[in-house]
């Protein structure tokens, strides 16, 4: 799936694009999306029930722990710093993405990928600078949720994951076998990989302050959030083209968008 430079943070929380023309489209057609949300509740979020303490800690955990420190990093660190880590971590975790295009048959793509990340990790310093992306080879968001699903491996239930946020069951374990070829997982130091890890989620949650306000102001943030994540993992498995798929939405909701 090709998305554009400005596209890259949405790793953790997931491609920050379509959140905010998801935002848009809920925040528009509120009866709509609560009528698609029952629709596919039954299929796509059957354990709700403990789904929802599980949202109602992560949001308290978010609000007044980790959205502050988000906020206290984009205050102290300055922008092209800022941008330079951010380059770094979308370039030492790229390794995400070269394995999963190869394991999709993108072979064309997995190769320009890693064309990607050479030029990135070598003239670009380690990843600090993209310099891949105005040669004409751009960044790619795959992972192995993606992969699973391009193999016919069913979603299962929508879960809430603590600290982690949304997932289902696949791409839960998917996250599990994207760490598995991080490179930051190879790290040898683990004192320096664990102050690398806390810093990667630091820079990730910054990226979403702003944005992040459409939800606290959503009818009902638990059902916002879901339907934004499984309609954009539906995007990234069918590569931009959003219809029909085993995460338990049907293409009527862009219909009526």
């Amino acid at each position: 799936m090709s998305v554009g430079r400005s596209n890259q943070r949405w790793r953790l929380f997931t491609y920050l694009p379509l959140f905010l023309l998801l935002v848009s489209a809920l925040l528009l057609n509120t009866g709509c999306a609560s009528r698609k949300a029952s629709k596919a509740e039954p299929n796509a979020d059957p354990l709700e029930v403990i789904n929802r303490p599980i949202y109602k800690f992560n949001d308290v955990t978010d609000r007044y722990i980790l959205r502050p420190v988000a906020k206290g990093y984009q205050f102290i660190t300055p922008n092209f710093v800022e941008t330079g880590i951010s380059n770094f971590f979308d370039n030492i975790t790229y390794t995400v993405t070269i394995v999963n295009d190869f394991l999709q048959g993108k072979f064309k793509q997995g190769f320009a990928d890693t064309g990607r990340f050479a030029l990135n990790t070598t003239l670009g310093l380690l990843g600090l600078f993209d310099v891949a992306t105005p040669m004409g080879l751009e960044y790619h968001d795959e992972d192995f949720g993606q992969t699973f699903a391009k193999w016919g491996i069913p979603a299962g239930p929508y879960i809430v994951v603590p600290l982690f946020g949304p997932r289902t069951v696949r791409s839960g374990i998917g996250t599990l076998a994207d760490w598995r070829v991080n490179l930051l997982n190879y790290y040898s130091n683990t004192s320096v990989r664990d102050k690398l890890l806390i810093l990667w989620a630091i820079e990730s949650r910054a990226a979403l302050v702003g944005p992040d306000e459409l939800i606290f102001d959503a009818f009902d943030p638990y059902l916002f959030v879901r339907d934004a994540y499984l309609q954009n993992r539906a995007f990234l498995i069918n590569d931009g083209i959003i219809g029909e798929t085993d995460e338990g939405f049907d293409d009527s909701f862009d219909d009526d968008f």
